[in-house]
């Protein structure tokens, strides 16, 4: 495997850099069993998915979360 600089990744196109992005997270999304999730995340997720559960109606979708988040470091 070749060795690349983050020096080097800097020089690539716009473009390039987004594949290579693409292409880093593939590889990690290949391998989703490797990641250990410690006992704290796994107790938030089960808390999550339990108010999901008890109130289905109580969330938003994700294009007004972005549109949220966006708003708030705007300015």
């Amino acid at each position: 495997m070749q060795k690349t600089m983050v020096t080097d990744t800097l020089n690539l196109s716009i473009p390039e850099r987004i594949v290579l992005v693409e292409d880093i997270w593939d590889s990690i999304a290949a391998k989703v069993d490797a990641i250990e999730l410690t006992d704290k995340e796994k107790q938030i997720l089960d808390q999550r998915i339990e108010a999901y559960h008890c109130n289905p109606n109580a969330v938003s979708p994700w294009n007004e979360v972005c549109q949220r988040i966006v708003k708030r470091y705007e300015a």
